[in-house]
């Protein structure tokens, strides 16, 4: 679905990224990790057209994004950005915002951005907070708000900077409910997490992001038995099999 070709990008005369090439498929969920500064960020601005290619090629759906405009990008691709601010809205108006790229000018809401923005909602078990502002939300609440917007933008890939920074443990654990169950449904995530244990438990494929190249990718168990975690964090991360699966937790001997 998404092709990225000997990706190379950067700011102003300094590059980022040397190279880089990932393949992103539906219904499937790839999470990228690495060390602050190693490119992370700078990958996703690249993916969604925010910055510029320098060199390579990024496909989606067979086109290259050299001959796509923002527009087109946005219908393809959801972006929920790190450290959003708290907008001085209802969550309802924050979900229709997800309809932005399929309006003219003046911008002007249809029956069907509304009829799609209540479908959102409802997928996401919200109706109830429609007209409830922002900032009365709980972080949970409000990701799930943003969560329904990307739905609304009705993209095939959602793409989320640390979506759980804010979130506290159970609201973690239901966020990696929400997104199996996104990607179940054809969708195509792609995270980035500093948490590696959440990173190993959720996701399809692994991407282990070093100075704006590609370390190592792979699954779970393969970003694992490589000792990625303990490279890149200095952590040594272990897994056992329970009932429910595979689990994965730090060791701390030495304490």
């Amino acid at each position: 679905m998404i092709q990225l070709e000997k990706v190379y990008t950067g700011y102003g005369k300094q590059e980022i990224l040397h190279g880089v090439d990932l393949e992103i498929s539906k219904g499937k969920i790839v999470t990228v990790i690495g060390t602050n500064g190693s490119g992370k960020s700078t990958l996703l601005r690249v993916l969604l057209g925010l910055l510029p290619l320098w060199d390579g090629d990024i496909q989606i759906d067979g086109t290259s994004i050299k001959e796509m405009g923002r527009t087109e990008i946005a219908r393809k691709i959801a972006y929920l950005s790190q450290g959003k601010n708290v907008p001085d809205i209802t969550a309802g108006r924050m979900v229709l915002h997800g309809r932005f790229s399929y309006l003219r000018y003046p911008r002007k809401y249809r029956e069907t951005d509304l009829r799609i923005a209540r479908e959102a909602m409802k997928q996401m078990n919200i109706e109830n907070l429609a007209e409830k502002q922002m900032a009365e939300l709980s972080g949970g609440m409000r990701q799930k708000v943003y969560i329904a917007m990307a739905l609304a933008q009705q993209a095939e890939v959602i793409v989320m900077d640390e979506p759980t920074a804010y979130l506290d443990i159970g609201q973690q654990m239901k966020f990696a409910q929400m997104m199996k169950s996104l990607a179940k449904d054809g969708k195509a995530i792609v995270l980035v997490l500093h948490d590696i244990l959440l990173a190993l438990q959720i996701s399809d494929q692994i991407v282990a992001i070093q100075e704006g190249g590609v370390l190592r990718r792979g699954t779970p168990e393969e970003i694992l038995e490589s000792g990625i975690p303990e490279m890149l964090y200095n952590v040594a991360v272990r897994s056992c099999r329970t009932e429910a699966g595979l689990q994965y937790y730090y060791e701390m001997s030495g304490f």
